[in-house]
């Protein structure tokens, strides 16, 4: 709905009431700014027709709430582009963004843990990064007339402009970037174990490179992700979260259907002194921190979402993410009985038919292009507004296109040059972990601003403070991990 009135030089523009997001205008740029009229300036020579429909429009804005600015950069980047998300989207989104291939390594926790204390970790982390999300959600819409529409906004907003940036920067880079470099790793390796299994020994005395096979990858999610926007992937994201439902649940069952190896023990590992005890078990509470993921894209997926004041986004947003995260938990509880991927081709490759085993691995393959979609969206999003913020206008097709074959050919480089990335994943875990179960607890202490020493301001300060503390120690423990094992960081040299 759309209104003018012009009397005695004022003049008001009404437009739908949707809130504001951060960025700030490209230069050059005027917004489209609303005020409403003041009874003085409205009473300078007005005419009674023109005074009624001010009052009218004063009722109405008393109603909906006030008026608010509209960035026009965001109507020309990949995460607002768009703004016709819904519950059904929020849901597939969330769903591709929150399991993946990170949930396979979940049974290299138990041996350090045991399966009492690991299904206790694995269901304190389950409903503590659930808060967490929760308060994401409601974040995004805090501050009346504003929308924080992704991560780094959101710290910037509650901890001051460089503080959040230095605090939040550098594990969302990672939690994109690095994800798309970790899966171009899996798919990549996945897919040369999918070729194997169809091919058998067929293919054996000329075999594909494992560096082929990243290239063949990565060309792929190239070509997929010459989608616009992160509305346009939604059909994207329902496959990768199909499949890695899919997936998560067969190789779980396969592995639990064989009898188990006589090489293999269910039994908590042994350790010689107190301090390898220890270590082992920061590790392995890295690796199921490190299987929650999704929170840095959470105010990015609702902010593809319409959102008034009468009809706020965090209502669908909230109602999507409570299905996804109910299917999550019904995959990541039973894949610690026997999920890894490796695991199941090396002890049952000649046990399980081998078509079986193809379709699982190639559900994985689905599931990482998928993944690679959302998870480069913001990398997207970040090179689109640089380019915006210096030309003022939107990106053409080719310059889009460019962008995002340059970051795929990027994240493969990184690839070849890092191939021990996937092994790091208590140490990653510690890192990130801030992200997902600290940094949301300060910052709903910062925006919201609740009572002091009331029961929630106990609530976030603890956990919080707790989340803090549990990083510092998972990334020690991720270290000692590292050491202790004896891996060797071999740059340029993925296996053959």
């Amino acid at each position: 709905m759309a209104m003018a009135v012009e009397g005695a030089g004022a003049g008001v523009v009404v437009s739908e009431p949707e809130v504001v997001s951060i960025p700030p205008t490209p230069r050059g740029m005027s917004t489209p700014e609303g005020t409403a009229t003041p009874p003085a300036a409205a009473g300078r020579g007005a005419a009674t027709p023109a005074r009624r429909v001010v009052e009218g429009l004063r009722g109405y804005l008393e109603e909906v709430g006030h008026l608010t600015r509209l960035n026009p950069q965001d109507a020309w980047l990949p995460i607002t582009e768009s703004r016709s998300g819904n519950a059904r989207y929020a849901a597939f989104h969330t769903l591709n963004a929150g399991l993946g291939f990170q949930a396979l390594l979940l049974p290299l926790a138990f041996p350090a843990l045991g399966w009492s204390w690991g299904i206790i970790s694995l269901t304190v982390a389950y409903f503590w990064q659930l808060y967490t999300l929760w308060i994401l959600v409601k974040l995004h819409e805090a501050v009346p007339g504003r929308r924080y529409n992704r991560y780094v906004e959101l710290a910037q907003a509650a901890f001051g402009e460089k503080l959040g940036m230095w605090l939040s920067l550098f594990p969302t880079i990672y939690l994109s970037a690095g994800s798309a470099t970790a899966l171009i790793l899996v798919g990549g390796e996945t897919m040369k174990l999918f070729y194997q299994i169809v091919c058998g020994p067929i293919c054996s005395p000329s075999p594909i490179s494992t560096i082929e096979w990243y290239l063949v990858f990565t060309s792929l999610a190239i070509v997929l992700s010459q989608l616009p926007n992160l509305n346009s992937i939604a059909g994207v994201s329902l496959i990768g979260g199909t499949t890695a439902i899919t997936y998560c649940t067969m190789s779980w069952v396969l592995s639990v259907s064989q009898p188990r190896p006589p090489t293999v023990s269910y039994e908590p590992q042994a350790y010689t002194s107190f301090g390898s005890s220890l270590f082992s078990t920061l590790n392995a509470l890295g690796i199921i921190a490190f299987a929650f993921r999704g929170h840095n894209l959470a105010l990015e997926i609702q902010a593809t979402m319409p959102s008034t004041f009468k009809h706020p986004a965090h209502v669908p947003m909230w109602r999507g993410a409570k299905v996804a995260y109910a299917l999550i938990a019904m995959c990541l509880f039973p894949v610690p009985q026997g999920g890894m991927l490796t695991a199941l081709y090396a002890f049952h490759s000649h046990d399980i038919p081998r078509g079986l085993l193809a379709a699982t691995f190639l559900l994985v393959v689905f599931n990482c292009l998928s993944s690679f979609q959302i998870y480069s969206m913001p990398v997207f999003d970040s090179f689109e507004a640089a380019y915006t913020g210096r030309t003022n206008r939107p990106c053409s097709v080719w310059v889009r296109s460019g962008f995002r074959v340059f970051y795929g050919f990027l994240s493969l480089f990184i690839s070849v040059a890092l191939p021990f990335l996937s092994s790091l994943a208590g140490l990653l875990g510690g890192l990130t972990l801030p992200v997902t179960f600290a940094y949301p607890c300060f910052m709903w202490i910062c925006i919201k601003k609740p009572e002091r020493f009331s029961s929630g301001w106990y609530l976030n300060w603890g956990l919080g403070l707790l989340g803090t503390a549990f990083s510092l120690a998972l990334c020690v423990g991720g270290v000692w991990s590292i050491i202790s094992s004896g891996m060797k960081f071999k740059f340029f040299k993925p296996p053959s």
